[in-house]
């Protein structure tokens, strides 16, 4: 038989021991459910192992040993500059280039030459102009320069010939037909150079053009020798090839706007001729007439 005073001491007991089943109880981690579906494994799970970062070696030889130092990719030429470009091109390209430059040197020199030569002729003509103009008769027209003076010597000429003939309209035909033909040969004249302008305007931009082609050939005749795409390879030659088209392009646009300015200015000068062959026609009819009151009058009196 237990004795009473022992009671309290058991249930203490108890009691503790209750409270260190509950502490160890909720000091355990508690098993994670297995999702839905899913079957429990049979066995010890294995354990995940870290994927590898190392790099693949170079399968090349030499390139694992740091004393063979890699080839440097091909750089590009230090000197861009056209003539740069010029001195590293192809011959082919060398002479394109060379006949654009002589084109443009000759297209500059017929447009200071021409500008000069229509500025002169368009002063000597207003000069000659006046002084037919003030003239009484074709003797007393005394022109000072080479149109002016032709057309006065070509009119005395014919004159001269056809004598005293009352046939003024034969005369007058025969007159016209002289002076327009001197009319014709300085307009001739005053066209030189100009057919030189009108080639170079139409055919610069495809000699440039044949440069180019032979340099963008060149690159890729380069790219497939060299087996790379790199840009230092095709770059030199496509650079020359475009300033072989730059080239072609600044010989021909000043040509074309060279041509056209004389155009306009020969039209003029042809213009001036005219108004200077139509004042000699004039003085030719007055002489005409006067001549032809001259010689009725006897033929009146008697």
């Amino acid at each position: 038989m237990t004795h009473p005073r022992s009671r309290p001491f058991r249930h203490l007991l108890l009691l503790f021991a209750v409270a260190a089943a509950l502490f160890a109880a909720g000091a355990a981690p508690a098993p994670v459910p297995p999702p839905s579906g899913a079957e429990p494994a049979d066995g010890p799970t294995e354990p995940i192992e870290a994927p590898d970062l190392t790099l693949p070696s170079d399968p090349r030889p030499g390139a694992d040993d740091p004393s063979v130092a890699s080839p440097a990719p091909p750089a590009l030429p230090h000197d861009l500059s056209p003539w740069g470009m010029f001195v590293a091109a192809d011959w082919v390209v060398k002479a394109v280039m060379i006949g654009l430059a002589l084109a443009s040197v000759l297209t500059w020199t017929v447009f200071l030459a021409k500008s000069v030569e229509i500025a002169v002729l368009k002063r000597r003509l207003r000069q000659d102009l006046e002084a037919v103009r003030r003239a009484p008769t074709l003797d007393a027209a005394e022109p000072d320069h080479a149109l002016g003076a032709a057309l006065a010597e070509e009119a005395r000429a014919e004159l001269a010939l056809s004598g005293r003939s009352l046939e003024k309209e034969g005369v007058k035909e025969r007159m016209t037909a002289g002076l327009s033909r001197l009319e014709a040969g300085f307009a001739r004249r005053l066209t030189l150079g100009m057919g030189m302008l009108a080639s170079v305007g139409a055919t610069a931009p495809f000699v440039g053009l044949f440069g180019t082609v032979w340099g963008i050939m060149n690159s890729f005749i380069g790219i497939s020798r060299a087996n790379t795409t790199n840009l230092a390879v095709v770059a030199p030659g496509i650079a020359e090839a475009l300033l072989a088209t730059a080239l072609g392009l600044a010989a021909a646009i000043p040509a074309v706007l060279m041509y056209n300015h004389f155009t306009r200015q020969v039209a003029g000068v042809r213009a001036l001729a005219a108004d200077l062959s139509s004042a000699t026609l004039r003085l030719v009819s007055r002489d005409l007439d006067r001549g032809a009151s001259a010689l009725a009058r006897p033929q009146a009196a008697e």
